[in-house]
């Protein structure tokens, strides 16, 4: 959550403006605008399809956009840009593979690298203190196919963050992680808001994170709605954003979707 201490004027870490999206004919989103604060907690929903990646490659200055313009921390978005983490969508390493946990954070440290890296001692104490940071250091040197997707997720973690970024941005990282592990790696990520990184979340499964969430993202059919949980999350904005039934439920903590199944994307039940 934002640090309500911070000053209102405060530069924002993202600003998406008037942003659009084709490919050919077909447009993800039009007319996108998004202010990120630091330390601020951003869910991106939406089925399959409807750019939530592709807003993520344009922020990371990967994707070209149709219309609009991608700041980060005041500056256009470019590739390779230290003030952005990024954590991947979850794929287990092949259990063959021989490389440590600290050899994936290390890349993350001075990977990017051309000149001269950090001496040995520098570069250990730095990989050490990030596996410390996510709660990794049990796995600095276990081989990256033996770990559990779990395991693997906080190493991921570690490597985003050991620019210490700004802004951190998160693909589906919960995929294939059991409901422990997911809260676990949930956790870590909003921890970082607390040192004032600004977060953009992009998943399927809102209920892991609802906690953590100050707005939402939902994008659908081209169009799209911002806000806090309570003002996106209704059955009759998602009813509209959709232009069919979509029933909203509340279970105890847990949040359901349902959507009517003639829709060219209904929602899947149970998932967002």
């Amino acid at each position: 959550m934002p640090d309500s201490s911070a000053s209102p004027t405060e530069a924002p870490v993202l600003e998406v403006e008037e942003a659009g999206l084709s490919f050919g004919p077909r447009s993800l989103w039009t007319g996108l605008n998004l202010t990120v604060q630091p330390g601020e907690f951003i869910a991106v929903l939406g089925a399959n399809g409807t750019g939530k990646t592709s807003l993520l490659r344009a922020i990371l200055g990967l994707q070209p956009l149709t219309a609009g313009a991608v700041r980060v921390c005041g500056e256009p978005a470019t590739r390779g840009n230290r003030r952005i983490g990024y954590i991947p969508q979850q794929r287990l390493f092949p259990p063959e593979t021989p490389l440590r946990g600290r050899d994936l954070v290390g890349l993350g440290v001075d990977g990017h690298r051309f000149g001269l890296a950090l001496s040995g001692r520098a570069r250990r104490r730095r990989v050490d203190e990030l596996l410390e940071q996510v709660g990794a250091s049990a796995c600095a040197d276990k081989p990256l196919g033996l770990l559990s997707g779990g395991e693997q997720q906080r190493l991921r973690a570690a490597q985003a963050l050991a620019s210490d970024p700004s802004l951190l941005l998160c693909d589906e990282p919960l995929l294939s992680l059991d409901m422990a592990h997911q809260q676990a790696v949930s956790a870590l990520i909003n921890e970082q808001t607390e040192r004032g990184c600004a977060v953009v979340f992009v998943t399927h499964e809102i209920n892991p994170i609802i906690e953590h969430v100050d707005r939402v993202l939902y994008l659908a059919e081209g169009a799209f709605t911002i806000g806090a949980p309570d003002e996106v999350l209704r059955s009759e904005v998602l009813t509209r954003l959709y232009g069919s039934p979509v029933d909203v439920v509340r279970v105890g903590q847990r949040i359901i979707v349902a959507g009517a199944h003639d829709a060219p994307h209904h929602v899947e039940e149970g998932r967002l």
